[in-house]
């Protein structure tokens, strides 16, 4: 039952994710939060266990993700290996760091993170008239600071249960990075965030002795399973009725959803 359950959630996800263009984790995290809540697992635990599982998904979606765009020459290969180093140790570190926060604290940072995602994505229409304006001129930071750029990404990213393409985009885009190419190469960074940051959350579940069955450190074995097959195959479904409809409607109701789900995180929290 359990594993149907989350064969569910996986199809949901998935067909969010390709609908709604945006990495699952916005979904995932959430529909796991309410799931193990109702399974009675402790509240210590519920939200550390959907940051950590939504991060292991990711693993799949984002090979997935990662070939599309490489087909497509999306995907900027030195500007990967520049953040790469950054995205995995910072991941890995956010893990640890996110051990440390009580549940309901990380419920509180979900929740806020979540509101300011519906508030890009309402305000989101007019920025990329101007990166697709033509004469944008690609001026990247150094080395250095591209790793440090990467190392608070992942941290983050940790922190939040995501791929990072909510900071990665923004990021590159920034610099004058159109933006297919700013979605591509966050698509390939989506990869090293989301290994570090399920290796991440599997050692310092271990460190913990998570009481939890079916379960690896802070990544439940069961829902990474049902999510990353289900939500491999109805993202592209997703993707496909995504096209047929009105892509500013679509991101306005996507905003509304997160708006509601992050003001739910906030109201358990400080309930």
């Amino acid at each position: 039952m359990e594993l149907i359950t989350f064969l569910i959630i996986g199809a949901l996800a998935g067909f969010a994710a390709g609908l709604f263009g945006v990495g699952g984790g916005t979904i995932i995290v959430p529909l796991l939060f309410i799931v193990f809540t109702q399974m009675g697992y402790s509240p210590d635990s519920i939200m550390h266990l959907a940051l950590g599982t939504s991060l292991a998904t990711i693993i799949v979606t984002s090979i997935s993700s990662l070939m599309a765009h490489n087909k497509k020459g999306a995907v900027m290969w030195p500007v990967f290996k520049n953040l790469t180093p950054g995205l995995a140790i910072g991941c890995f570190l956010g893990a640890g760091i996110a051990g440390q926060i009580s549940g309901l604290y990380l419920q509180l940072i979900v929740g806020v993170f979540l509101l300011w995602v519906a508030y890009k994505m309402f305000m989101g229409g007019k920025k990329k008239a101007n990166n697709d304006a033509g004469n944008v001129h690609i001026a990247l930071p150094s080395k250095p600071k591209q790793l440090a750029a990467g190392a608070g990404i992942g941290i983050a990213s940790a922190i939040f249960g995501i791929g990072g393409g909510s900071l990665t985009v923004p990021y590159l885009t920034r610099y004058g990075v159109v933006m297919q190419k700013a979605v591509g190469t966050s698509a390939a960074c989506g990869l090293p965030i989301a290994i570090a940051g399920a290796l991440g959350f599997m050692f310092f579940g271990m460190q913990a002795q998570v009481d939890v069955p079916n379960t690896l450190g802070f990544v439940h074995i069961y829902a990474f399973l049902g999510i990353s097959i289900m939500s491999f195959f109805t993202a592209k479904l997703g993707a496909k009725v995504a096209h047929s409809l009105s892509p500013q409607l679509l991101k306005k109701c996507f905003a509304v959803l997160l708006t509601v789900v992050g003001c739910y995180f906030l109201y358990k929290g400080l309930l």
